[in-house]
């Protein structure tokens, strides 16, 4: 870590130093670690443990560097980061580190809570404290979260089914009427109202998107790789032709 930490102020260094590494700011390579976030995902998702590995080491980078921009300007630097995370995890762990007692992890959540809510500046809402730079799929999930925990929520599962078949009422009479504001608002409930139904289940719905998302690339590759190989090109071919494939490529997902 000494290393990367002297790397990184190297490259920073005034006069000899990188200039790309000079010309960046805080605001400036914000998507980087949005983007080395995400790759680190998909390196999760695929197994390979060195890929992985390398993409741990790619999003560590992005918090040297925001903590070196910060220490150049005098507001905090990477052992400011270290200790804060340090002394929070202690502090939300009195069963390890205090003579708190817990019974399971539940305990161990409610207590987390609890000590958090006393670290934090006095919330108008109930809401605040959701990040707005987040993808909306995931912001959605976590404002109903929010809103469940003061009991702001359907009682049962029936009653989330209930308030989807509403909003795709909603949408269908919004397209018929062709008002494409009314189509965008509608569009965005029923979104809404299925991420609902993902938090009833227990279930991400971002990661049930992106398990539909790769089942997609790989039935449609099916596809392409059939039809290239008899010559012909999609553009020249049917949908019939294609659904054919696809048919039988999802009846032998069915059946695996």
């Amino acid at each position: 870590m000494a290393r990367l930490l002297k790397i990184m102020a190297r490259l920073r260094r005034p006069g000899d130093g990188c200039p790309w590494d000079l010309e960046q700011t805080i605001e400036s390579i914000k998507p980087n670690l949005i983007e080395e976030a995400y790759e680190a995902l998909d390196a999760m998702e695929s197994g390979n443990r060195a890929d992985l590995a390398e993409e741990l080491g790619d999003l560590l980078l992005q918090i040297i560097f925001q903590a070196q921009i910060a220490a150049e300007e005098g507001t905090f630097n990477f052992a400011d980061v270290a200790q804060g995370i340090s002394d929070k995890l202690v502090r939300r762990h009195p069963h390890i580190f205090g003579d708190v007692k817990v019974r399971d992890s539940k305990d161990v959540l409610r207590n987390w809570d609890a000590i958090k809510k006393t670290e934090k500046k006095v919330r108008k809402s109930a809401l605040d404290g959701v990040p707005k730079h987040v993808p909306p799929l995931h912001r959605a999930y976590q404002l109903q979260r929010r809103a469940a925990r003061v009991n702001f929520d359907w009682p049962d599962i029936a009653d989330v089914f209930k308030k989807l078949d509403e909003e795709v009422r909603e949408l269908k009479a919004a397209v018929q009427r062709k008002q494409r504001q009314g189509i965008i608002e509608e569009l965005g409930d029923l979104l809404f109202s299925v991420v609902n139904v993902a938090r009833f289940m227990k279930v991400d719905p971002a990661y049930a998107l992106e398990r539909t998302n790769a089942k997609f690339v790989r039935r449609f590759e099916v596809v392409e790789k059939e039809i290239t190989a008899s010559g012909r090109k999609l553009k020249d071919c049917t949908l019939a032709e294609m659904d054919a494939i696809w048919n039988r490529v999802r009846a032998a997902d069915k059946r695996a």
